[in-house]
This record gives C-alpha cells, sequence and structure tokens, in this order.
C-alpha cells in the first residue's frame, strides 16, 4: 500500500475516474482530481483535491501540472481517465468537429498529461502511469473515431514505457469492456445501448463496475507492479474472449445447476 503518495485522476468527477478516486484515496492516497469546471462533487470522495482543467488545452494542462506539484508536492501516480464518448454512426454521418473532439479528449489530452507529469517523474526518477484505454481500441467497432483514439493510448502507453522505463517510470493501461457507468447507463436508458446485448457478449455474462476497473488500476499503480510496464490490462468480464463465439451459437450457460454442490 501507498501511504501518503500523491496521486493524480484526470476525469476523476465520474464514472471509472471517480472510482479510482475513491480506491486510491481509500489506500492512503492524496488524491488530486481533474475534470472539467462544474463538474466536481466533494460528497462523491471526501477528502479529495479538485482542479479544474480541460486536458485538451496545452496551455490549461502546462497550468495545471506546475500548480498541483507546487501547492501539493512531486506526483508519484498518473491516472488518465478522462475522454469522451461517441455514438455509433456511420463514418459518412459522423461530423468531424466530433471526430476531432474525441481524438482531442481521449488522445491528444492523455499525452499531453502524460507528457507533463511524466517528463517531471523521469527527471525524479519514479513514477506510475495508468492510462484508461478501451477494449474498442483492439477490436473492429462501429465508433469511428473513439476505437482508433484508444488504440493510439494503447500505443502511446508502450511508447512512453519505453522512453521513460530506464528513469523508473512505469506506464501501463488498463482496457475497460462495457463498464456501468452513468454514462453507459444513459445511453442504455435513452435505448441507444441493449444491456442484455452488452452482458451476453462476455464470458462472465455480465457488464463490468468501475469500482473492478479502480482495483486493476490501483494493482498497476502499488509495488506489487513493481516489474509490469508497458502493457495493456483488459478488464471486460471476458468480452474480448467472448464474442467470436457468437459465430457458433454463442457462450455455454453455466455447468452447476441452482442450489447444486460445487465440484470435487
Amino acid at each position: 500500500m501507498s501511504v501518503g503518495v500523491l496521486s493524480v485522476v484526470t476525469g476523476g468527477a465520474s464514472g471509472i475516474g471517480l472510482a479510482c478516486v475513491q480506491h486510491l484515496l481509500a489506500r492512503g492516497d492524496v488524491v488530486v482530481a481533474v475534470d472539467l469546471p462544474g463538474k466536481w462533487n466533494d460528497d462523491l470522495a471526501p477528502g479529495a483535491i479538485f482542479h479544474a482543467c480541460d486536458i485538451a488545452d496545452e496551455a490549461q494542462v502546462q497550468r495545471m501540472v506546475k500548480e498541483v506539484e507546487e501547492k501539493h508536492g512531486p506526483v508519484s501516480v498518473l491516472v488518465n481517465s478522462a475522454g469522451v464518448l461517441q455514438q455509433k454512426l456511420p463514418p459518412e454521418k459522423l461530423d468531424m468537429s466530433v471526430w476531432d473532439r474525441v481524438i482531442e479528449v481521449d488522445q491528444r489530452g492523455t499525452y499531453l498529461c502524460a507528457r507533463e507529469f511524466g517528463a517531471r517523474m523521469a527527471a525524479r526518477g519514479n513514477g506510475s502511469i495508468v492510462n484508461i484505454a478501451s477494449i474498442t481500441g483492439s477490436r473492429s467497432v462501429p465508433l469511428h473515431a473513439y476505437a482508433p483514439a484508444k488504440a493510439a493510448v494503447i500505443s502511446i502507453t508502450q511508447c512512453l514505457a519505453a522512453e521513460w522505463g530506464r528513469s523508473g517510470v512505469r506506464v501501463n493501461s488498463v482496457s475497460p469492456g462495457y463498464t456501468l457507468t452513468p454514462a453507459l447507463q444513459d445511453a442504455i436508458d435513452r435505448g441507444d445501448r441493449c444491456e442484455r446485448e452488452l452482458s451476453e457478449a462476455a464470458a462472465l455474462g455480465r457488464l463490468v463496475q468501475p469500482s473492478e476497473v479502480a482495483s486493476v488500476v490501483g494493482f498497476l499503480t502499488s509495488s506489487a507492479a513493481s516489474a509490469v510496464t508497458g502493457i495493456d490490462v483488459p478488464v471486460d468480464a471476458g468480452w474480448m474472449v467472448g464474442t467470436s463465439w457468437q459465430t457458433y451459437g454463442g457462450l455455454p450457460g453455466p455447468r452447476a445447476s441452482a442450489g447444486a454442490e460445487g465440484v470435487r
């Protein structure tokens, strides 16, 4: 456990980012949550420190990094969770302004924050960065801005892991599957996504909880993962291994009937 470590979480006001803030606070870190102005709710993560910043804006990111380290000390952990989603649209109907904003936040913003904090970590000789990517970054899906942006996040992770490895900075990514965040719940409620379809495609037959992603982030940023860098960890309830089974009639059901004794 990293007691007293200063951790920064972008996109920390909601969803997976908020779950990471809560997890890191619980293990004893001093946590700075970064998000857009007006997004933060103190009641959801008592004790966290909030800094407003649009991570797609280079000047804002540089100012935020400088202020955080001047006010709170050297940052040892960075979790890049800020991102924007995208509606499922064919390329000819996906407005380029939407495409640009997804790339600007999900790819550029991740790189900017990793660059500014990571360079300082490298100069000090230690640090850990976890970038929140997505299973869509490793598969073909009808999200023609979001999936390429997340694929870039995985590549950025690998490049920076090699760049800063000899300087004591570990860089990894986590690729969540369909995670029951407020954003996904809103999409389900609107009828844009079907919870049953999302669950049935996963080997475990369910969606992922934000806290489950945060637990993996916690491991990767802990001393228990001291030899782990440059990897992408899917946290997807088995979506990546389950989807191809649909061409064979789908995943098999549970072996044990309700109330049956475990296999010995």
